[in-house]
């Protein structure tokens, strides 16, 4: 039942998204789209310095740093082909070409994400000094991020030379990547396949890291939007901090 809940979860909030860009008015929907990305960067740099950093070095060595790096440059690296979307970059040129790299980038975060998510919905310990099989922290992270990126990627999308049909088609391609990453954790014990389940989190978080700090550190000519921001960002951190 709660994989059932996981997986329709995130295939909703990409379709909220999609729905959002589709169906309603265009007015102030960039910063709707910053303000929630403002959100998602405070919640998720939390739970990355709160709760899985901390629970990372206890459980492994403080070799575990080296991943926790390499997932930060990894990020780096990929926004190198998605143009920064992961933090509401979207260059929009009406009949512009599919961005497949973009995609391709976008596909290789969201299952990378989830595979950890997977692990815990089958009651794999990642971190024992928590009761993970209860902990959203993860979840949550995913679909305050999942949201704004979706929204981010379908406004790129119907600007783009396909249909609305196949635009909504390649959204939903993209909303099946984290619940793909889900399944490959579940269906995975650890070690198998050379999969270790910390390095894999490790990783994540240091693209958590990455995504979260570009978004903080993003500023805006507009000094009332950027109290706006930084408000969305102390909520974020509150919500996190306060479910840890």
């Amino acid at each position: 039942m709660e994989s059932i809940i996981v997986f329709t979860s995130l295939i909703l909030s990409v379709v909220l998204g999609g729905f959002f860009v589709t169906y309603l008015q265009q007015t102030n929907k960039a910063q709707i789209i910053k303000l929630l990305l403002a959100f998602s960067g405070g919640f998720l740099l939390s739970i990355a310095f709160t709760h899985f950093i901390p629970d990372l070095y206890h459980e492994e060595s403080a070799s575990i740093g080296i991943y926790i790096l390499i997932g930060f440059l990894i990020q780096l690296l990929m926004e190198f082909f998605s143009g920064g979307i992961e933090h509401g970059h979207v260059h929009v040129h009406k009949g512009q070409k599919m961005p497949w790299g973009m995609f391709l980038s976008l596909s290789v975060h969201s299952i990378l994400e989830g595979i950890p998510l997977g692990n815990q919905l089958m009651g794999f310990e990642i971190l024992s000094s928590h009761d993970h099989g209860h902990d959203n922290s993860l979840l949550l992270g995913i679909l305050f991020h999942q949201l704004p990126v979706a929204i981010a990627l379908m406004t790129l999308l119907v600007n783009t030379n396909l249909t609305l049909i196949k635009s909504w088609i390649v959204l939903m391609l993209f909303g099946i990547m984290t619940p793909l990453g889900v399944a490959i954790g579940m269906l995975t014990l650890p070690g198998e396949f050379g999969l270790d389940y910390h390095v894999i989190l490790a990783i994540v978080v240091g693209m958590f890291l990455h995504i979260s700090t570009t978004i903080i550190f993003e500023t805006s000519e507009n000094h009332k939007f950027n109290l706006l921001k930084l408000l969305a960002i102390f909520v974020g951190c509150g919500l996190a901090f306060v479910m840890h």
